[in-house]
């Protein structure tokens, strides 16, 4: 799942790009309404945290381009407690509302509620992937294949979901390390093929169809060959 988070006070921003992070979510980060606003018109993100006072474009500005855009998941962050605040914000179109300070095990709830608020909207090939004998839910996150449940950790789990929405599709490592890790690709780390080792030890080693192939130089590719 990729989150955008939209927040000018650069403590905060980063508070939240390393919990979230750390919580199995790829996030970038914007820190005015201006790119906050290009990003999340432009960009493919699955949630947007929104802070209404921002420099350049304030929250309900942004907001008012994201609806004309579409109709992503927002969740706003805001000091202001007033109640014509909140109702503003929502009525604008927002999903929820979170009033800072904020301890993150509430804010990770939100989160983790609205993307399943919003899956359980979107029809449900959008959310329930499959290839073969391989079913992803990405609304639960579980896997399974051949019907068995499959393991993995977030980033196992968010390393499969983008090759399986991209199969057919040979990804490099440079394009994994940047979408799965939020990272520019260093040729000196091994982090990509370490994760693909052990997915593929969960994903493909116990069962005779293999569904993660590697094209030499050039990346990972997952399909069904059988």
């Amino acid at each position: 799942m990729r989150l955008l988070v939209i927040e000018d006070e650069a403590k905060l921003a980063d508070y939240l790009h390393r919990g979230l992070s750390e919580n199995g979510y790829v996030v970038d980060v914007a820190r005015d309404g201006i790119a906050g606003r290009q990003l999340a018109t432009e960009g493919e993100y699955d949630l947007v945290l929104l802070d209404l006072m921002l420099p350049g474009i304030d929250g309900f500005g942004v907001l008012k381009a994201m609806r004309a855009k579409g109709n992503r998941p927002v969740l706003m962050l805001t000091a202001r407690d007033k109640v014509e605040d909140r109702v503003r914000g929502l009525q604008d179109g927002a999903d929820d509302y979170l009033v800072k300070p904020f301890a993150f095990s509430e804010l990770l709830a939100r989160v983790g509620a609205l993307l399943r608020r919003g899956a359980g909207k979107a029809m449900a090939s959008s959310t329930q992937l499959q290839l073969a004998d391989l079913e992803i839910d990405l609304a639960s996150r579980k896997v399974h294949r051949a019907k068995q449940r499959l393991d993995l950790t977030a980033k196992e789990f968010n390393l499969l979901a983008l090759l399986l929405r991209r199969r057919g599709q040979i990804l490099s490592r440079t394009t994994l390390a940047e979408q799965v890790w939020d990272m520019n690709f260093d040729s000196d780390t091994n982090v990509v093929e370490v994760a693909v080792r052990r997915l593929r030890a969960k994903l493909d080693d116990p069962f005779q169809n293999k569904l993660l192939h590697t094209v030499r130089g050039m990346g990972y590719v997952l399909e069904d060959r059988s």
